[in-house]
């Protein structure tokens, strides 16, 4: 697709062509894929932050959100907990926290790896030096997420404070892909001062990228920032996001957020209905999952707790698709 292609269906309103491109978008995940949906664990190990992001509840700002630190053993304590569910990959996710030096996630890292030869780990802790990264996949980590958040630096600059760069982030990004790791990027549909322009340009750098990862949702304010009084994302919008994604990346994994099941009470099963194609239930202890503030009315999303696993993996069964609990590593591409 061209440019005006990728930007009139951002743009479209018209039922019958967003319907269009929901159905080539499902297949194009199919013929690579099928109607597998993968399952992987989330653990939200720390809503300690040095970033002043504007539209993330837990910036450093934010004096108003109580803060926790998991320690080695509850994260452990998730893992086994995951472990017993038969999930099989664990997202370890978290502010950009000073205490988890790159000694600590890397300790903790080759825990999971001695107690978990076999599993996936998955980091998502930030930006940080190639020294660091590389530190982590040498203590077992196979994945990074990093959302790249806005391919615009205008916008970018928008959404964040000055010592805060795209550059960096890219910087990022592309040192994580030399390592040898499987690589996560993505960006919010909606967030304050976004263009139809914006959102090409966030395809454009995927497509460029080429990430084994892509977390799409929608911009979800959260009352204690700087936009928490800015509408939310669109529900079509974030769609359209990811069904324009997965044509143009058939191979990158896609999940179906959180965020959209806040927008939407179906919100999930949309985004696989676009083309997505993983879950990712909470593993987090109980206490501490209200604490991981990032946008309003996060932890009311029942079925992302474990011990509603059941339930998540009923609908994904009653919704068309195929659970699939092993590791999947994404295709190469």
């Amino acid at each position: 697709m061209n440019d005006d292609d990728i930007l009139k269906i951002i743009t479209t309103e018209n039922n019958d062509d967003i319907e269009s491109l929901f159905a080539e978008s499902r297949k194009a995940r199919d013929e690579v894929y099928g109607k597998r949906v993968f399952f992987r664990g989330l653990i939200e190990m720390t809503n300690y932050c040095k970033n002043d992001c504007y539209y993330c509840g837990i910036r450093r700002s934010n004096k108003k959100l109580m803060r926790y630190r998991l320690s080695c053993e509850e994260i452990l304590a998730c893992c086994q907990r995951g472990n017993g569910l038969g999930i099989k990959t664990f997202v370890l996710q978290g502010g950009e926290d000073p205490f988890f030096t790159s000694g600590r996630v890397a300790t903790i890292v080759s825990a999971i790896r001695h107690d978990f030869p076999n599993h996936a780990i998955t980091l998502s802790v930030g930006e940080r030096t190639q020294k660091d990264y590389e530190l982590f996949f040498k203590a077992g980590a196979n994945r990074f997420l990093l959302r790249h958040e806005t391919a615009s630096h205008e916008h970018y600059s928008k959404l964040h404070p000055s010592n805060m760069t795209l550059n960096n982030r890219k910087k990022c990004l592309l040192a994580l892909k030399k390592i040898g790791y499987q690589v996560g990027a993505g960006f919010m549909a909606g967030t304050p001062f976004q263009t139809p322009e914006n959102l090409l340009a966030d395809i454009r750098f995927l497509e460029e990228l080429q990430p084994e990862m892509a977390g799409i949702g929608p911009f979800i304010p959260q009352a204690d920032t700087p936009f928490g009084a800015y509408p939310q994302g669109n529900l079509i919008l974030s769609l359209k996001m990811i069904a324009l994604t997965r044509i143009l990346l058939p191979q990158t994994l896609i999940p179906a957020v959180t965020a959209m099941s806040v927008i939407a009470p179906n919100g999930r099963e949309l985004a696989l209905d676009a083309g997505a194609n993983v879950v990712m239930p909470n593993l987090s202890p109980i206490a501490t999952r209200k604490l991981y503030a990032i946008y309003n009315n996060k932890a009311s999303t029942a079925e992302e707790a474990a011990e509603t696993f059941r339930l998540l993996y009923e609908k994904i069964i009653k919704s068309g698709y195929m659970p699939d609990m092993s590791r999947a590593d994404a295709l190469a591409v």
